[in-house]
């Protein structure tokens, strides 16, 4: 196909095409003469996961690099390329220079061991291992230092619910992912589903909040 196609394909206005082009996101075309070039079916699902992580998933074009070459890299398994893409998907950072220098106050070092008390109860053994290598770890246990800085609940039962919730979210999204057969649409599924369900999820939690709150307390109910 002309690139004119592969934009109405993709959905990618020309411009942005030359410019993942010129940046090395995307493969050059099969050139048919010196100013014109042709793209296939692998150009349009490699546009497809580029969009993905950088517009869907905001990352910034050099990030977007790195996980393209780690998708590609035939040594690491597809966990670890999924796990690449997930992790260069942008994340609170406050406390990523605290866990660099290991300078973690007394609430931080008691949320971090509950965070990993709360793996062990789940059985989580990739999140035990990697620790504070996942922004995502680093964002839970700041979150669980701020609950207890202001005094609310975050004991290991407390944590516990949501923790199964989780694990059973974690099931159907790679479910979800694995409709997907080719790896690179797999992978764009992953940075997309987890983009765009995490506001789902929010809104659903508020509205089933709501919704308690209505049988509990609302005369009649």
């Amino acid at each position: 196909m002309r690139m004119a196609e592969l934009s109405e394909r993709s959905g990618v206005p020309t411009a942005t095409i030359k410019y993942y082009l010129r940046e090395g996101l995307l493969r050059p075309g099969h050139r048919v003469t010196a100013t014109q070039s042709t793209y296939d079916d692998e150009h349009l699902r490699r546009l497809r996961l580029v969009r993905a992580l950088i517009q869907v998933g905001r990352m910034p074009v050099a990030t977007a690099r790195e996980v393209l070459t780690a998708i590609e890299d035939e040594t690491i398994d597809h966990h670890q390329r999924l796990g690449s893409a997930i992790r260069a998907l942008p994340n609170d950072g406050a406390l990523d220079a605290a866990f660099d220098s290991g300078e973690l106050d007394e609430e931080t070092e008691a949320a971090r061991r509950r965070a990993d008390e709360l793996f062990e109860e789940l059985g989580w053994t990739h999140a035990l291992a990697a620790g504070a290598a996942e922004s995502a770890y680093r964002v839970l246990v700041g979150a669980i230092a701020g609950l207890s800085r202001t005094g609310y609940p975050c004991e290991l039962t407390d944590l516990l619910p949501y923790g199964r919730l989780a694990d059973q979210l974690g099931v159907t999204d790679i479910d979800m992912m694995e409709r997907y057969g080719d790896p690179y649409e797999q992978v764009e599924a992953a940075v997309a589903l987890t983009v765009l369900y995490e506001p789902v999820l929010l809104s659903l939690r508020r509205l089933a909040e709501a919704e308690e709150s209505k049988r509990r307390y609302s005369p009649g109910s």
